[in-house]
């Protein structure tokens, strides 16, 4: 990525970085590196896992949550703290404050997850769920802000939480000082932003790679722009980095130092996930497995050894059963296929019979009889198959052509 020259010295610097890093002894975990064999034979290097879903508050978001309360005035204090979050910011900074002894208000969307929003109020914040989307939750706590004096913590966009999230970047340097490439999840730009600017700073040569979902990805046009660009709308199941506008302040950090800025899309986020599940026993949402699936959609981009961070934990337990299902089926490994048959006895059970002769365990099956677009003797069938790959889906496909019967999807 061509980068222009800066046009201004950033406001966050190595020493605002080494700073927050004092301050947040005692209270952000250094985090585990931990090495995956199977991604490191996938990239012909090593490839290290930065695990800040085992942070406290299970993301990288309590460090610049606490750096930026730390750093208020008696005065401000004595106001309180509100935020607007649908989950990973809202934690940080309900604990933050409660460790500082700040009375804190947190907004979160109607549907916000029920595990969020009692770890929320677990952590000592007053949650108030309004707004159906999170930037009606923004104007909300913006609102509130105004009319109490509360101090609005922003989740990205202010140079003390982009300080505290570059102590990210320090620990990856002193873990990993061989690292040659840093992935790390785009969303707002607060992250990528606090790793540049310490990484950077002590070793220019490391690559360091912002990584967005295709269905909010801000940056590339923004960055295209010269100035940060609103996407019309956002869609990803990513929702830690599904942000619609770069933030001011990170977008000049990241104009100038990052590297370079790819995008995934949603069937290599569900299967990066499925992945560091099942290979590396971490539990990890979707935007925190957004720079292992940079690696995996293209595995011979970035030289080794590499550093993959895992931005945060927190996923609901529903959306993983949808996405472990998404991920299943995008690695062929889940297959959802519906047939017309003859409503005749038995038909059902030849169906079955050929399944199981192809080695396709059945996990379930839905029949229908009564549709206007069936004919009097037809039968509809929608069966959910577990298989073994993309070569045992295809011969899944085969056998039930080579016995007759019409796939319709």
């Amino acid at each position: 990525m061509d980068r222009p020259a800066p046009s201004a010295p950033h406001p966050i610097t190595l020493d605002d970085v080494r700073g927050a890093h004092k301050m947040l002894s005692g209270v952000a975990r250094m985090t585990a590196m931990e090495t995956s064999r199977h991604l490191s034979s996938l990239v012909g290097a090593p490839v290290h896992l930065k695990c800040e879903n085992l942070q406290r508050t299970g993301s990288f978001k309590i460090r610049g949550a606490y750096v930026r309360i730390a750093g208020l005035s008696p005065e401000e204090r004595a106001a309180g703290v509100v935020a607007a979050s649908a989950g990973n910011h809202a934690q940080g900074v309900a604990l933050a404050a409660a460790l500082l002894g700040v009375r804190s208000t947190v907004f979160m969307p109607v549907g916000a997850p029920l595990p969020k929003v009692a770890a929320t109020r677990d952590y000592g914040a007053e949650v108030r769920l309004h707004g159906a989307v999170v930037d009606e939750t923004l104007r909300a706590a913006i609102a509130y802000a105004e009319e109490t004096g509360a101090v609005f913590i922003h989740p990205f966009d202010h140079p003390d939480i982009i300080a505290g999230q570059g102590t990210v970047g320090l620990e990856i340097l002193e873990q990993c000082p061989e690292v040659r490439t840093i992935l790390v999840g785009v969303g707002g730009g607060g992250l990528a932003a606090g790793v540049a600017v310490a990484v950077k700073a002590l070793r220019p040569d490391v690559r360091v790679v912002g990584v967005q979902a295709a269905g909010a990805a801000a940056y590339p046009p923004s960055l295209a722009a010269g100035r940060p660009v609103a996407l019309g709308s956002v869609a990803t199941m990513a929702d830690g980095i599904m942000v619609g506008r770069p933030g001011d302040v990170p977008f000049g950090v990241i104009r100038d130092l990052l590297d370079d800025v790819v995008t995934v899309s949603e069937d290599q986020l569900s299967s990066a996930l499925l992945l560091c599940l099942e290979r590396a026993k971490l539990v990890v949402e979707p935007a925190g497995a957004s720079s292992v699936a940079a690696l995996l959609a293209a595995p011979d981009a970035y030289e080794g050894p590499v550093v993959a961070v895992l931005s945060g934990g927190n996923v609901d337990p529903l959306l993983m059963q949808r996405i472990l299902r998404h991920g299943m089926s995008a690695a062929g490994r889940y297959l959802s296929l519906r047939l017309r048959l003859t409503d005749r006895p038995g038909a059902l059970a030849t169906l079955l019979g050929v399944l199981s002769l192809a080695d396709a365990n059945v996990l379930d099956v839905s029949h229908v009889r009564t549709d206007p677009r069936l004919g009097l003797t037809e039968a509809e069938v929608e069966v959910h198959l577990e298989t073994k790959g993309p070569e045992h889906c295809a011969a899944v496909g085969t056998a039930l052509e080579d016995a007759g019967y019409v796939v319709i999807a």
